[in-house]
């Protein structure tokens, strides 16, 4: 069934939290506060980090921690999307076929699994522990088509730009960006650097991006925050900064001022792919 027209004019949020590895009831818990605010903020759309449900250093419990894509853990994530009334997208390790994966679970208000996205790009270790997904991943829903990323997703252009070739006018990312002390102080790889990559990936596609990043320390390194919400023009939107919490701002598919900057930004149709192989 075809989904309804998306309306002229959404609000979505992007939830940042610090998740506690292997407490799972205590990290719902938390992402049912952040959905219960992000709806009194009146959001359509809430998306939440990678691994929130477990936090991301679980390799050695991933038997343990990861379940099916309808197992008790999302059925929680659904119950709080339908008793929150937002779509909601949440990042989990999910157990299937006997392996494991990184995942993004997308939900919609009345609680249904509307999609499960694996993470295609797997990053350094995760190699060791996850299998990587196979497919590209864009729902058609009620507040516009969302491409579904992972992380490291965000970090390969053409990747991106394929969801929005497959129709994608909203992409968003669950992700976890970690640094140690001397990936911050000699590289510089920071929260505001990853901020930037969001609103490139929106900038070069024309496209709306939410990025919910975790925040805080875990097994020695430090989650980066700045979540965010890009517009097309490649503008910070709405940031969470450091901390916890969520931001939240408008987003719009249609009317003069879109018109006018697409017909500006005209970067997909000039492209020349037949000089970049």
């Amino acid at each position: 069934m075809t989904a309804p027209a998306a309306p002229p004019r959404s609000r979505i949020a992007v939830g940042q939290m610090n998740p506690r590895p292997g407490e799972v009831a205590a990290n719902l818990a938390q992402i049912e506060a952040i959905a219960r605010g992000a709806a009194q903020d009146g959001a359509a759309l809430l998306v939440m980090p990678e691994t929130a449900t477990t936090g991301y250093f679980i390799s050695d419990r991933l038997a343990e921690l990861a379940e099916p894509e309808d197992g008790p853990t999302a059925a929680r994530l659904g119950a709080i999307a339908k008793a929150s009334g937002l779509h909601l997208a949440v990042g989990m390790a999910i157990a299937e076929g006997g392996r494991f994966y990184d995942s993004l679970l997308l939900f919609g208000s009345d609680g249904r699994r509307l999609a499960t996205y694996h993470k295609a790009h797997l990053f350094a270790a995760e190699r060791d522990c996850f299998a990587p997904g196979d497919r590209p991943v864009v729902v058609e829903t009620a507040i516009g088509r969302i491409g579904l990323t992972v992380c490291y997703d965000l970090i390969f252009p053409d990747y991106v730009r394929r969801l929005v070739e497959l129709g994608a006018d909203v992409v968003i990312n669950g992700t976890n960006w970690i640094s140690d002390a001397w990936q911050r102080e000699t590289w510089g790889w920071t929260g505001p650097v990853v901020q930037a990559l969001a609103g490139t990936r929106a900038l070069e596609n024309g496209i709306w991006l939410a990025m919910a990043d975790c925040t805080g320390p875990e097994a020695g390194f430090l989650s980066l925050g700045h979540s965010c919400i890009a517009a097309p023009s490649g503008r910070i939107l709405a940031s969470v900064g450091q901390g916890q919490g969520f931001a939240a701002a408008d987003i719009f598919h249609d009317g003069a001022d879109l018109a006018r900057w697409r017909g500006i930004a005209t970067y997909r149709q000039d492209r020349r792919p037949d000089l970049y192989r």
